[in-house]
C-alpha cells in the first residue's frame, strides 16, 4: 500500500509542476501583453513627436517666409502712392518748353535731381522701372493695353504707344506699363 502512496505523491507533484508552469505562462503572457501595450504606447509617443517636430519646423519656416515677404513687400502701399510722384515729375520736364529750360535752368535741374533722387530710392527699395518702347511686343504680364488701333506699318500685338510706365516691387508688378496696342492685321 504504501506504493500506491507514493505514486499519489508523484501525481501531485506533476500536477503542482504543471500548474506552476500554467501559473508561469500566465504570467508571462501578462508580461508579454504589458511589453505590447507599452511598445504600442511608445510607438504613439514617438509618432506624436515626429509630428510635433515637423509642425514646428513647417512653422519656423512658415515664419520665416512671412518674414522675408513682409521685408520685401510691407512697403507696396506706400510705394504705390509715390507712383504718381513720380509721374508728375516726369510730365514737369516733359511739359517744359526750350525756352523755359533756358529762363528757369535752375529749377528744371532741381527737378531732374528729384526725380534721379525718387529713383535711386526705388532701386534702394527693389523698385524697377518697367519701360516698353514703340515698336515692343505687348506683354500682359507687365503691360496693361489703354486701347488698340489698326495703325498700318504694325504688326499686331506691338506697342504703338506708351502712356505711363509700369513698375515692379521685386517680382511682383506695383503697376503695369499702361500702353496703346495695334490691332492691325496686314
Amino acid at each position: 500500500m504504501a506504493e500506491p502512496k507514493n505514486d499519489d505523491f508523484l501525481d501531485d507533484l506533476e500536477q503542482a509542476e504543471a500548474e506552476e508552469q500554467a501559473h508561469h505562462a500566465d504570467e508571462i503572457d501578462d508580461d508579454d501583453a504589458e511589453i505590447e501595450s507599452l511598445r504600442a504606447e511608445r510607438d504613439a509617443f514617438q509618432d506624436k513627436f515626429m509630428r510635433a517636430l515637423a509642425d514646428a519646423e513647417n512653422a519656423r519656416k512658415r515664419s520665416e517666409k512671412d518674414r522675408r515677404e513682409a521685408e520685401n513687400y510691407g512697403g507696396s502701399k506706400l510705394a504705390r502712392d509715390m507712383l504718381p510722384v513720380y509721374d508728375n515729375l516726369k510730365r514737369a520736364l516733359e511739359a517744359a518748353t526750350d525756352d523755359q529750360k533756358e529762363v528757369s535752368a535752375a529749377l528744371i535741374e532741381g527737378i531732374e535731381l528729384t526725380m534721379r533722387e525718387l529713383l535711386n530710392v526705388f532701386a534702394k527699395h527693389g523698385i524697377t522701372l518697367i519701360s516698353p518702347e514703340v515698336g515692343d511686343k505687348f506683354d500682359p504680364n507687365h503691360h496693361e493695353a489703354m486701347f488698340e488701333a489698326p495703325l498700318p506699318g504694325t504688326k499686331q500685338g506691338e506697342i504703338i504707344q506708351v502712356s505711363a510706365e509700369g513698375f515692379m516691387l521685386h517680382d511682383r508688378i506695383l503697376r503695369p506699363a499702361q500702353v496703346g496696342v495695334s490691332s492691325f492685321q496686314g
